[in-house]
């Protein structure tokens, strides 16, 4: 142990003697006050003196320093809660039979390919086993055993689906991981009930130490990914300014200018700051304001369950220690005994290192109930040794991508431990996969999604390989020998020119893959492009409303075919940059266009586009949709009409197939074959905007109940699937009508319009590109 204070600076303060022995005595006090405040200005901002840190010891003792459980046992609590609702629905238990299709031929994506789910029954037990452990970590009920059943399942769920990975599920299985490793039942749980020692017992230091870095690390990461330039020149999040969220900085700024200072400038600003803002006393209170406002904002903005809600979870932890107490003490003294309790001190604990208590006669009832001094064992420095490396370990993951190239594309790494979040938007215009007969020589096209639930395999390199094998092994069942499977997937990465991220020459059955070197088909993203974007914005700022433009960039020696749909009598291409010849296939004729050339594009008819420059070329498709046109353009007119009839302007009868305008459209008109299909299509679409527009302007009483409707059904189904699992592990499948009986009631949920249905299904889709 380090020495202690002198006797004379120890007992000043309490010395009583003559006038000029209590001077003296005065003097030396003040003086101590005085080296004091000069001393604990680092121990205000940081907590430690630079003595703590100053050898391999004291760093020890400070990483060991008994410190209370009261903020560690609010946020096991809350961390338990939540998991528990995020298991019934982001980790998906609600729809487990959907998500792993037990029997069907199903590509899946594990992180190891050896990893496969159980059959559908003990998946569902997996979960049972999870959400027990969760609840187990809220409660701190067999908190060790609880967190085992926890972080076991969960990470196991989470290396069985990569397509679901993401920055904050990938956090949830390390803040798991500590609360395994950290005494957080010691306040506010039913173990502390079942045994006095652990009931408001002391806990170690670097339990806080652990979780603060950890969270300091996510924001000023993630804040460090966002000075790529594509975020500082306000190209990773364009579409977000237009959210209703930000309607009212649109009231002193123009959306451009809400989309470059407040959602990326904004953005980049809280995460650098955030960590830092949280740590020191007097930022604190505004890094509260705008932390939580930023994560209220998410929880709107982008469907990720539970984050934001944790990360709300978490702020507190960088509070004092014992802010519960304060903070419950306010509370009326009958509701005490359900809520946390706010005294007495905690008690000593085996997990921590006790300082020596200095001696004197006015400390001596202090020091008889002060705790032994101890010394640091082995398991106080291997938790300390340990400590330093994980937040070492931490600091270097969002930066090992120079070990995992496999994994690398044009974002780095396997997404989902970098911290990048929301840095890159991609948009996929075209993908198109063809196989070979490697027998027959056959070719042709398969649906992109075949055999899968999930799109992120368009976008990485290694599930792209998982997919081609899972392909190859499924075709020989369709009479397809030996396939070779090829894939063209064109992607637009933050509002760059539409590319291929992939070569469409390889065969990617046979093509060589490894998680430690680069991917030798992963075509180059053309970063030297990139200035194009501020002339797309004006190309599109000069089209009308009915015009549609795409912007594409190719490679020498490769062609794009593509097909012009009927719909789109008005199509014509355009050359930007380079040399491209197009071929008409139907008429068999090519044309060679320069820049600044254009010509039209036959519709109904494939064509292709060769790139014959020894550069990139570059090129944008101009089209109308005519078809889409004309339809508003007769909605127009049927708009009009409905409004005159209804004002009495209009006083000629309508014909048969133009009276639902009047009478509206009843399930029974669905199959009428007098009305007028365009009628039908625009009272159907009339409704859904009626419907769209009533959930908008509903009260926030109809609007909670919409919402707690859905999550009841939601978690309902999650339950009684997982109750007929259990039964049928344990006593064995029922008949099949007993078993439709019972599924059936679980599907059981209020009727959902066509406008839910569809917001639902944008929500899901939106998260799957996360």
């Amino acid at each position: 142990m380090e020495p202690e204070a002198s006797d004379a600076t120890a007992g000043a303060p309490y010395v009583q003697a003559s006038k000029a022995k209590k001077k003296s005595s005065k003097e030396s006090t003040q003086a101590t006050v005085a080296s004091s405040e000069q001393t604990s200005t680092m121990k205000r901002l940081f907590g430690f003196e630079k003595e703590d840190i100053s050898s391999w010891h004291r760093l020890v003792c400070l990483l060991n320093r008994p410190t209370d459980p009261a903020s560690l046992g609010i946020f096991r609590f809350l961390f338990g809660m939540l998991m528990a609702l995020d298991i019934t629905q982001e980790r998906g238990l609600s729809h487990l039979d959907y998500k792993y299709l037990d029997g069907a031929p199903v590509c899946r994506f594990p992180l190891f390919n050896f990893l496969k789910p159980l059959p559908m029954d003990w998946m569902f037990f997996v979960y049972f086993v999870m959400f027990l452990g969760a609840v187990g970590i809220m409660l701190g009920c067999f908190y060790r055993l609880a967190c085992l059943m926890f972080l076991s399942t969960y990470w196991y769920v989470f290396f069985l689906d990569k397509t679901t990975w993401n920055n904050h599920s990938y956090l949830y299985g390390l803040i798991g991981f500590q609360l395994t490793i950290m005494d957080a039942n010691r306040y506010w749980s039913l173990d502390g009930l079942r045994n006095p020692r652990k009931r408001n017992a002391h806990v170690p230091l670097w339990s806080y130490t652990m979780l603060r870095s950890q969270i300091f690390i996510v924001y000023f990461i993630a804040g460090v990914k966002k000075l790529d330039a594509d975020w500082v020149e306000g190209y990773s999040m364009k579409y977000l300014a237009h959210h209703w969220l930000f309607d009212p900085f649109k009231f002193i700024l123009p959306v451009e200018l809400v989309s470059l200072m407040v959602v990326h400038g904004g953005g980049l600003i809280l995460d650098l700051t955030a960590g830092y803002l949280l740590f020191f006393d007097a930022t604190r209170p505004v890094a509260f304001f705008f932390v939580s406002y930023f994560h209220c904002m998410n929880s709107q903005l982008f469907s990720i369950g539970m984050f934001p809600y944790t990360m709300l979870a978490t702020s507190p932890l960088f509070c004092y220690p014992d802010w519960p107490r304060r903070f419950f003490g306010r509370f009326p003294e009958f509701l005490q005994p359900i809520l946390p309790f706010i005294s007495p001190a905690p008690i000593p604990s085996s997990s921590c290192v006790y300082p020596k208590t200095p001696s004197g006669s006015g400390e001596q009832q202090e020091a008889q109930a002060a705790p032994k001094p101890t010394t640091p064992s082995f398991k106080h420095k291997f938790r300390a040794i340990f400590t330093i490396l994980y937040i070492v370990e931490q600091l270097f993951m969002p930066y090992s991508h120079f070990i995992t190239q496999g994994y690398n594309n044009w974002t780095n790494g396997l997404y989902g431990y970098s911290w990048d979040m929301m840095v890159h938007a991609r948009s996929h215009q075209h993908v198109k996969i063809t196989y070979r007969d490697g027998i027959t020589g056959e070719v042709g096209y398969l649906n992109p999604g075949v055999f899968t639930q999930s799109r992120r395999w368009k976008d990485h390199g290694d599930m792209l390989k998982q997919y081609a094998t899972c392909l190859s092994e499924n075709l020989p069942r369709f009479n397809i020998s030996d396939p070779e499977i090829y894939f063209d997937i064109w992607v637009s990465i933050n509002d760059r020119f539409q590319q291929r991220i992939f070569d469409p020459r390889v065969d990617i059955v046979k093509a060589d893959w490894s998680p430690f070197r680069p991917n030798s088909w992963l075509m180059p993203l053309l970063v030297d492009l990139s200035p194009w974007r501020s002339k797309f914005e004006e190309i599109e700022g000069s089209l009308d409303n009915q015009t549609e433009v795409v912007f594409i960039a190719d490679f020498p020696g490769l062609y794009l075919e593509n097909f012009v749909s009927e719909d789109l009598g008005n199509t014509s291409v355009q050359v930007l940059e380079g040399q491209v010849k197009v071929e008409i296939v139907d008429e068999n004729k090519n044309y060679s266009l320069q820049p600044g050339e254009k010509m039209q594009l036959p519709a109904g008819a494939y064509h292709k586009v060769y790139t014959v420059s020894d550069g990139p070329s570059c090129y944008m498709y101009i089209y109308v949709n005519t078809t889409e046109a004309e339809l508003q353009k007769n909605f127009t007119k049927l708009s009009e009409l409905q409004e005159k009839v209804r004002n009495g302007t209009e006083t000629d009868p309508l014909p048969p197939e133009l009276q639902p305008l009047i009478t509206g459209l009843d399930d029974q008109d669905s199959t009428n074959t007098v009305i007028d299909p365009v009628v039908r299509l625009f009272l159907k679409r009339q409704k859904r905007m009626h419907e769209v527009k009533k959930r908008r302007e509903a009260s926030m009483i109809e609007r909670f109940q919409r919402f707690a409707s859905k999550k009841y059904y939601s978690i309902r189904r999650g339950f009684l699937m997982t109750a007929i699992a259990l039964r049928n592990l344990a006593v064995g499948l029922p008949p099949i009508e007993q078993l439709t009986r019972e599924v059936a009631y679980a599907n059981m949920k209020e009727p959902e319009t066509e406008t839910s249905q569809e917001e639902r299904l944008k929500d899901e889709l939106g998260h799957g590109e996360l």
